[in-house]
């Protein structure tokens, strides 16, 4: 990535750094345990990747002030770090490690952790509501944004990929069911940061091309994850390397092979990077969209 790029990535993870810090400031003495569960996860780290797409899709489509809406985009990273605490949980993944440091389970009580990830859930919500109350946001365009993320989350989306997930551990998949259960698990949520930007932005026609782009980028965004599961190192990823393996899990390396699978997502990144063109000033996220092929972590 170019320095100006660079520094404009920069600029876009310090500011929602520093906003999700003030979402958790207030830790009431009685119920401060699940507040600090909450932070611990926030701050564990991450290229804050949804909240990117949000504000830059938002200024894509017009709008000169993204930094406006920082707190609104907090919004899908409190609901990405909801999944991750839930992922990692020993009724899900169970997985000991995120992000280089111990699950919020083996950080916390696991019943603190559970809660820790329903309130991120539901502060959510609330952030995008507040923004309404708060005059930074129509009461409409507050709805839209709440049924769009409410959708990324639920059967439809995130969680109705997980139960597909869960569902075929120990089980043969095919490629079309593996799609669809990527689709909601990862996708859904990119899709939905993408269409909030554009949401914002006020530019609803270019709805369409924000959904198209999320989906390929999202899933290529998977299969790198799938690869990086089998060829990258606990140091680089933040986990134990082969956990989907020894989990049983269904991924594109183990169905298709590190080649097949390094191939489609070259072609998926391709796709995403066509649908870029419908917007003006894409230079940022074709850049970003291009490092995520060949990411490490």
């Amino acid at each position: 990535m170019n320095d100006m790029n660079k520094a404009t990535l920069d600029y876009y993870v310090e500011l929602i750094d520093n906003k999700l810090l003030e979402l958790t400031r207030s830790k009431p003495e009685l119920q401060g345990q699940v507040v600090e569960a909450m932070e611990y996860s926030l701050q564990a780290g991450g290229k804050r990747l949804r909240p990117v797409l949000m504000l830059e899709f938002c200024r894509m489509c017009g709008e000169r002030q993204p930094e406006k809406y920082a707190e609104i985009a907090c919004s899908i990273e409190l609901i990405h770090t909801f999944s991750l605490i839930h992922d990692d949980l020993p009724c899900m993944d169970d997985d000991d490690y995120r992000r280089g440091k111990p699950s919020c389970h083996k950080a916390f009580p696991e019943n603190i952790a559970l809660l820790a990830g329903d309130a991120l859930n539901t502060l959510a919500f609330e952030v995008i509501a507040n923004s309404a109350m708060n005059g930074v946001i129509s009461a409409d365009k507050a709805v839209m944004l709440i049924s769009v993320l409410a959708r990324a989350v639920g059967t439809d989306g995130m969680i109705g990929g997980q139960v597909i997930d869960l569902k075929y551990e120990n089980k043969e998949i095919d490629v079309d069911t593996l799609n669809i259960l990527q689709t909601c698990k990862t996708g859904a949520l990119i899709e939905a940061a993408c269409v909030m930007g554009v949401i914002l932005g006020d530019k609803l026609e270019a709805i369409p091309f924000a959904a198209d782009y999320a989906q390929a980028m999202g899933r290529a965004f998977q299969i790198v994850d799938d690869i990086l599961d089998v060829t990258g190192t606990f140091e680089e990823f933040g986990k134990p390397i082969g956990s989907d393996s020894e989990q049983h899990k269904n991924t594109y390396v183990s169905l298709l092979g590190l080649d097949k699978s390094e191939q489609i997502a070259k072609q998926l990144t391709v796709q995403a990077l066509g649908h870029l063109k419908y917007f003006e000033d894409s230079v940022f996220l074709t850049e970003l969209t291009s490092d995520m092929l060949t990411r490490r972590s």
